[in-house]
């Protein structure tokens, strides 16, 4: 019999931006469920503490990390504590993210800095930092950025969040009725990216580098 590829990623230690809710809070608590040790990291604190009770609750293991991926200093010292407490690093997932939404012609300069800095900027410093963290160890890891359907597609009301996400991936036109467009006729659920995540976090994946995944429920190839 061939040898299967192993989705196990029991005692990884995976590092998570953006974790203190929202779909960072979901990959925090799969990961966890599924064997990793996580480094929980994002900016408030209290949240972070809230999940770490729940994980460690329900057996896993973790430690919250204030950080802000804005802020290099913040990063580094995210990695370093990340190490110390769980042991060596070998996944990242890359989703910490903000969002303005209102008319384009009220967006601000400073409303686009706080998104395209957050978004597109932390997110570029923080894979930046881990790959060089990882390579001056000689240690292989995964690198997992979290985009967006609207970084292929954009809608009204959140220029930066689109222009910020395309970077990740790239720019496409702009459509109009989002559910209408989507084959499977329904808006994606956390779950539905709970088998790409642990895809890309395993030694399944050990031969995927620089692949863009669309879990969009066939949004990308439908017609506009």
């Amino acid at each position: 019999m061939p040898e299967l590829p192993s989705f196990d990623i029991t005692g990884e230690v995976a590092l998570v931006t953006g974790a203190s809710s929202g779909i960072g809070r979901h990959f925090a608590e799969i990961l966890a469920a599924s064997g990793a040790r996580v480094a929980l990291a994002a900016r408030r604190a209290d949240r972070l503490a809230e999940l770490a009770r729940e994980i460690e609750t329900n057996g896993g293991t973790c430690v919250p990390i204030e950080c802000d991926v804005t802020k290099a200093d913040s990063i580094a010292a995210a990695i370093a504590t990340a190490e110390e407490k769980l042991g060596p690093l070998s996944i990242l997932v890359n989703n910490a993210g903000v969002v303005v939404s209102k008319p384009l012609f009220e967006h601000t300069e400073a409303d686009w800095d706080y998104v395209v800095d957050t978004n597109l900027k932390g997110a570029w410093m923080v894979a930046r930092d881990f790959a060089h963290h990882l390579v001056g160890q000689k240690r292989p890891g995964r690198i997992i950025n979290i985009a967006s359907v609207l970084g292929r597609r954009t809608i009204g009301r959140v220029p930066a969040y689109s222009a910020a996400k395309a970077g990740l991936i790239h720019l496409t036109q702009a459509g109009q009725n989002l559910i209408g467009r989507i084959p499977l006729k329904r808006i994606a659920q956390p779950a539905d990216l709970d088998g790409a995540l642990l895809f890309l976090a395993s030694p399944a994946s050990a031969y995927v580098t620089g692949a863009v995944i669309s879990v969009d429920g066939g949004h990308g190839v439908a017609a506009i």
